[in-house]
């Protein structure tokens, strides 16, 4: 758990604080995309979507809908594997989600998925990497289904291609503010600390993280254990391996034991 008074833009739940700015996220939108906003009907933070009770659900960091458009905007300060598989899995959760409030798919909305990376998420040295989907055998001809994957780099961006992205990329790299824009996201940063409401919400939101992955620990340490019962491993040699409490052991041992006699 990071101390408040260490949060910067790019940790989710101040990232998703910041975002709820109107003016700031637009801003960002606006940058990013190099598009006029002119009003957000929605912005929703860490927005958990599971369309249907046996989905597995997805959690944006921030959630934004205007008119005529959706928008998923995920910050990244470490790599991840599979990305690409990542952000079909987030658009597919979009157009589920879309589609469960009654929306007919002919009036699916066009969608972007924006990462805001603090490294090179695909190691080919771009500032910017945008997606798009052809058909193979005319690759001149875009399939326009009206959805959009952006990846920004901002390890790789320069000043000369965009002053007003670049700004933003560094602040997001060095958490210095280069210019108006980045001066108000510092300023709002800093008061959002002293915030008690922000502050409150915070720590109950990583206890409640800590209280999950712990039972997921938990969880997987009873698993090891029941495994190990399976190939008659002895129970004290299993409560070592796993950490479990010896009574904990062996009352998986008979319970194990009941239901092979049932």
């Amino acid at each position: 758990m990071k101390a408040i008074e260490d949060l910067t833009f790019t940790d989710d739940f101040m990232f998703g604080e910041i975002m709820k700015n109107e003016e700031i996220c637009k801003g960002v939108i606006e940058r990013l995309l190099h598009i006029k906003v002119e009003k957000l009907e929605l912005i929703t933070l860490q927005e958990t979507i599971a369309p249907y009770y046996e989905t597995r659900g997805v959690r944006f960091d921030v959630y934004v809908k205007d008119s005529d458009k959706v928008y998923d905007i995920e910050i990244q300060n470490k790599k991840f594997a599979e990305i690409e598989k990542r952000t079909r899995y987030y658009q597919s959760m979009i157009d589920m989600d879309l589609l469960a409030k009654g929306a007919n798919f002919k009036e699916l909305k066009e969608s972007y998925v924006i990462f805001i990376c603090k490294t090179d998420p695909f190691d080919l040295g771009e500032p910017c990497y945008i997606t798009k989907t052809v058909f193979e055998n005319h690759p001149e001809k875009e399939f326009d289904d009206k959805t959009h994957k952006v990846f920004y780099n901002a390890s790789a961006y320069k000043k000369e291609t965009d002053p007003e992205i670049y700004a933003f990329l560094q602040y997001i790299s060095t958490n210095i503010p280069e210019d108006d824009f980045t001066a108000g996201i510092f300023e709002n940063v800093e008061k959002a600390k002293e915030n008690e409401q922000f502050r409150s919400d915070y720590m109950r939101c990583n206890i409640h993280d800590f209280d999950i992955m712990e039972e997921a620990k938990t969880e997987a340490k009873l698993e090891a254990a029941r495994n190990f019962l399976m190939e008659n491993v002895p129970e004290d040699v299993i409560a070592r391996c796993t950490g479990l409490p010896l009574e904990k052991v062996q009352q998986l041992a008979h319970f194990a034991e009941a239901q092979s006699k049932d």
